[in-house]
């Protein structure tokens, strides 16, 4: 028996435990004891997190729809018949009549090629991820904000913090291990403010607990920033040296007086006044949320009135304070670094910025498209209305996770070629002309991202199942087929085109990753021992920016009204 170190793939959370093998065969789990988050525990999930990998639901060989029913075909088949499909696409109404989606499921090794493949060897910028549909508000935000969309701070800082302001985010059950941070901090002497509706697991622990009505968020924390401002309590150095835009803040926000935002969310006034008091009165105090808060129509208000309230009161920068944004897929932050997105490269690096762009086309050997690609709400949009032509899927199932179904199925029914590349037979690769099978993360080697920035390996423990292939390796293939020549060994030298052109991952490479618990980019060079905290010495755009923002009702009330 053999034990293999890895990354758990559920949640963003990072933990790590070895996988028991025997005879290429996973036999069980153990955690790892000395890993920052798992500690040597596990959360249910992670427990049970290898019982998927031996499903008899599996894919194993390559399938194309014939007649409405697939037939299992060779790979050769299979990946000449899609070359040559898209390559007609493209030659007779333009790359940009063919879409790709990544994965937050898949590696940062995979995710870039995947954009890789959809930029040099497609020739279009239409390449998007479910980040689209969870968080892509909160990279919206906080680089408004910040000029950096991701979480600020480390899980492991909870703990000292001493006071944690939660909302939209049910941890205990979405994040059990960072739960188990906020509990342990409880139980240290800090005070939680928990802003949820709902009476969750976290209410019983709570010293407040402000019930809002849905989609109000931007107006209860206008409501703090008001009373934090009124009573002197906001940073004036911090404010004054590291942010712009203050008065036009403290305009917008002078109206949300805590009878007014009583009237908006149901939050009554003291309790609105005691929390901002108690938030703005501890140098550590960490605001933390997740997907309660992004999955609005006003998330990106929601993340920039966050941020507002993080800069006013000057609790950003230090250890035990920031905004944290807790991501839900494994590897979500990873697949936003490396690329997925319709409008960056690597390291959120535009592609409307001439010399980024040609930076690539240097380093890829070919000319890049200049305007960005749609996001994946849009490219349903354009395949219903017969514009999208052909659509590569890589571990996403649009059918199950994206709003309205019926449009969803109505757009990939009507694409004249659709490939999806997957481990089971998913709702959407049901629809598929061409279905891939994949290998799974205990089959291949690669890098998983987690929510606090920590790039962390994974490596393969078995053989993958059948003839299924890792991501990596079928995205290369198909290039090849298509006259794009990609010939990487393995993912570690992947890796190593990931640093050469994304400077906060310019100091991540696989030695480096087996010396300890993974790095925290920014890491900008071998030098570099990570970033645990974010914005120390400054922002990246320069000083923070504060954006007022004003409340809108949901969007459901105001169909109600009208």
């Amino acid at each position: 028996m053999k034990n293999v170190l890895t990354t758990c793939t559920y949640c963003g959370c990072g933990c790590n435990f070895y996988f028991q093998v025997e005879d290429d065969e996973i036999v069980g789990i153990t955690p790892s004891k000395a890993h920052p988050i798992s500690r040597g525990r596990l959360c249910v999930k992670g427990w049970n997190s290898y019982e998927f990998i031996k499903s008899p639901h599996r894919l194993k060989s390559p399938l194309i729809k014939r007649d409405g029913r697939f037939k299992e075909v060779s790979w050769d088949e299979a990946l000449g018949f899609i070359s040559e499909r898209f390559k007609q696409i493209k030659e007779t109404t333009g790359p940009d009549s063919l879409c790709v989606l990544g994965s937050a499921k898949c590696t940062n090794e995979e995710n870039y090629l995947i954009q890789k493949f959809t930029r040099a060897t497609l020739g279009t910028n239409n390449i998007d991820h479910c980040a689209r549909l969870c968080h892509s508000a909160t990279v919206t935000g906080l680089t408004t904000s910040f000029g950096s969309g991701a979480m600020t701070n480390s899980i492991n800082e909870i703990e000292g913090a001493d006071i944690l302001l939660v909302t939209g985010s049910n941890t205990t059950e979405q994040h059990p291990q960072i739960g188990s941070f906020i509990l342990k901090a409880i139980e240290g002497g800090a005070r939680l403010i928990l802003v949820d509706p709902r009476k969750i697991q976290l209410s019983c622990f709570a010293h407040l607990h402000l019930q809002q009505k849905p989609g109000t968020d931007v107006a209860w924390i206008n409501g703090t920033m008001n009373v934090i401002i009124n009573k002197e309590m906001y940073d004036r150095d911090f404010v004054k040296r590291r942010t712009e835009n203050f008065e036009a803040l403290k305009k917008t926000v002078a109206k949300y007086t805590p009878t007014f935002v009583r009237e908006i969310t149901g939050i009554p006034e003291n309790d609105l006044i005691r929390a901002s008091i108690l938030y703005a009165s501890h140098k550590k105090s960490m605001i933390i949320y997740s997907m309660g808060i992004t999955q609005h129509v006003t998330g990106v208000d929601n993340v920039l009135s966050l941020a507002n309230l993080a800069m006013l009161t000057g609790r950003l920068g230090e250890l035990h304070t920031g905004v944290n944004p807790l991501r839900g897929q494994n590897n979500v932050q990873g697949a936003c670094d490396v690329g997925a997105l319709p409008d960056v490269y690597t390291g959120y690096q535009k592609v409307t910025d001439e010399k980024v762009r040609e930076k690539f086309e240097r380093v890829w050997g070919v000319k890049l498209p200049k305007d960005p690609g749609l996001t994946v709400v849009e490219m349903m949009n354009e395949a219903r209305n017969g514009r999208i032509r052909g659509m590569y899927i890589m571990g996403e199932n649009p059918m199950l996770s994206n709003p309205d179904i019926t449009h969803v199925k109505e757009a990939l029914e009507k694409i004249e070629i659709l490939v999806v590349q997957d481990i089971f037979l998913s709702e959407t690769a049901e629809l598929a002309d061409v279905v891939l099978p994949a290998a799974s993360f205990a089959e291949k080697d690669g890098t998983f991202t987690n929510t606090e920035r920590r790039v962390q390996r994974i490596r393969q423990a078995i053989s993958p199942i059948g003839e299924s292939k890792p991501d990596w390796w079928i995205i290369q293939e198909l290039s090849n087929r298509m006259g794009y020549s990609m010939n990487y060994a393995s993912p570690e030298e992947i890796a190593e085109e990931i640093a050469l052109l994304t400077p906060i991952y310019g100091g991540i490479y696989y030695d480096r990753l087996e010396e300890g618990w993974g790095l925290q980019w920014p890491c900008k060079d071998r030098s570099d021992p990570g970033t645990p905290f974010l914005h120390k010495n400054g922002f990246p755009r320069g000083k923070g920016l504060f954006t007022p923002v004003d409340y809108v009702p949901p969007i459901q009330k105001r169909r109600c009204r009208g």
